[in-house]
């Protein structure tokens, strides 16, 4: 099981980019961080889920 945002799901196994496929997160407007460090965008589709792993997808909102 993978925590995401406080949530389990089975991901372990899948990559960043393709779990940020099966949402609707806009992928120019989120950061994601897995177990407290930031995952750079570049390294979505080589970074591996695994079991225990706690991600975090933070999306930005403007405004004022």
């Amino acid at each position: 099981m993978v925590k995401v945002n406080g949530q389990n799901f089975e991901l372990a196994g899948k990559t960043v980019e393709a779990y940020l496929a099966t949402t609707k997160y806009d992928k120019t407007r989120i950061a994601v961080e897995i177990n407290c460090e930031i995952v750079p965008k570049s390294k979505y589709g080589e970074t591996v889920l695994k079991d225990g792993d706690t991600v975090e997808v933070v999306s930005f909102v403007g405004g004022g």
